[in-house]
């Protein structure tokens, strides 16, 4: 079944993987509603999406249970119902685990990475067990299959959303609810700047720039969540590693 017609919630939905996400579904016809904590970045991805009469923008924290709900909600009362939401809202600080000074930004990443989505599991769950039917999509990555020392406690984050997502699949199978999960390596996106040590993030941005195809885009992982989307109701990918070509790791 085509993603067409179908309404998709993108959280992390203004920049990065989601935007490119969310342009292509709309693009091929879907629905879509996205959203992020940088209004500016809402409003211009209104400007620049190819049906913006299926296209809605709301701000939302996905540490707050309260902004999923209605971002959720907006989707069903716009377009009548949920049929994927992608919990891509991500941050990737770095360093390591024993500095007591990055305790901020390792609860900072508990909050987002896995709260969030907790928080749209909470909030789409419900609806697709009343519709029968729905997909609930998170960005993992390939530090959820890997640790590497100055990024443990960001991999201990992706290992808690394979995780979680496997559990959903066991608990919601028999409701309708199908799972899927995206990791990618290394995608040239904006999240590298949620990397605040500035030595790692360094090496990190010429590692990856001096491989030959060390890149991902964030088109290319649309292509896989849209693919992804697009499966019918029988068919649930669970989840697509994938990693540049001239990534080592």
């Amino acid at each position: 079944m085509p993603v067409k017609d179908k309404v998709v919630v993108i959280t992390g939905g203004s920049s990065g993987m989601g935007a490119a996400t969310a342009k292509l579904a709309n693009e091929r016809g879907a629905k879509v509603v996205i959203g992020s904590r940088n209004q500016a970045k809402l409003d211009e991805m209104l400007k620049t999406v190819a049906h913006p009469e299926n296209f809605a923008v709301q701000l939302t924290d996905v540490t707050k249970l309260t902004d999923v709900q209605s971002l959720v909600n907006l989707a069903v009362e716009k377009f009548g119902q949920l049929d994927v939401l992608y919990n891509n809202a991500g941050i990737m600080p770095q360093g390591m685990v024993a500095d007591a000074e990055k305790l901020d930004e390792w609860q900072a990443i508990l909050n987002t990475n896995i709260m969030g989505v907790l928080n749209g599991i909470s909030a789409a769950t419900p609806i697709m067990r009343k519709q029968g039917h729905g997909l609930i999509m998170a960005t993992d990555s390939v530090a959820g299959h890997v640790v590497y020392p100055g990024s443990a406690v960001y991999n201990g984050s992706k290992y808690a959303v394979r995780a979680i997502m496997e559990g959903l699949r066991q608990e919601e199978h028999q409701n309708g609810i199908k799972t899927g999960i995206v990791s990618p390596g290394a995608v040239d996106t904006n999240l590298y700047s949620t990397v605040h040590d500035e030595k790692i993030r360094k090496q990190m941005l010429e590692g990856n720039s001096a491989n030959k195809n060390g890149w991902l885009k964030s088109e290319d992982i649309a292509e896989i969540a849209v693919f992804m989307m697009s499966q019918p109701e029988n068919v649930d990918i669970n989840e697509v590693l994938v990693r540049p070509t001239g990534q080592p790791i």
